[in-house]
């Protein structure tokens, strides 16, 4: 949820020795920061400037809000957006052997070329993958990457052929 961030830190027990235990700490953000983030994610290239007269704030005032935002981890990057006119996509689901951490394999699923997102999810499969590539037969030797992850038990891809907004 936006407005939520949940950091770790340890703290003491009952007795006051310190515990392993996490606890989570929730950093709240108010309604203009809601707006100052809905207006980065719309374009993350709006000026301090054009963000201020959209909040009514002055510009050093944004200036400070997003940079609070950025160091408590809100916003963890700014990014473009490519148009995919001359790419292909595909949505690639993972399941993974039992006896393998889900995370490790996503961490390696990060690294490979042509893997856009890396998503853990819940139901047949444990990972969804957006792959993106110049054609069919580049997202098929992704694939074939994909399956040489150790951990990898079972994939299963559909081909994106258009995005509807």
């Amino acid at each position: 949820m936006i407005g939520e961030r949940r950091g770790r830190d340890s703290s003491s027990n009952n007795n006051g020795s310190s515990s392993n235990n996490k606890h989570h700490h929730t950093i709240a953000i108010d309604s203009i920061d809601e707006r100052i983030i809905g207006i980065l994610k719309e374009d993350s290239r709006r000026s301090y400037v054009e963000i201020a007269k959209a909040v009514g704030l002055s510009e050093s005032a944004v200036r400070r809000r997003i940079k609070h935002l950025i160091d408590s981890g809100i916003i963890k990057r700014f990014t473009i957006e490519l148009g995919m006119s001359n790419k292909t996509s595909a949505i690639t689901l993972i399941s993974v052997k039992p006896s393998v951490d889900t995370a490790k394999v996503s961490e390696r699923l990060k690294g490979l070329r042509g893997v856009e997102v890396v998503y853990e999810i819940t139901g047949q499969y444990d990972i969804a993958a957006i792959i993106s590539a110049s054609s069919i037969g580049e997202i098929n030797r992704c694939i074939d990457d994909v399956r040489r992850i150790e951990g990898v038990d079972d994939t299963n891809t559909v081909i994106i052929l258009r995005v509807v907004t």
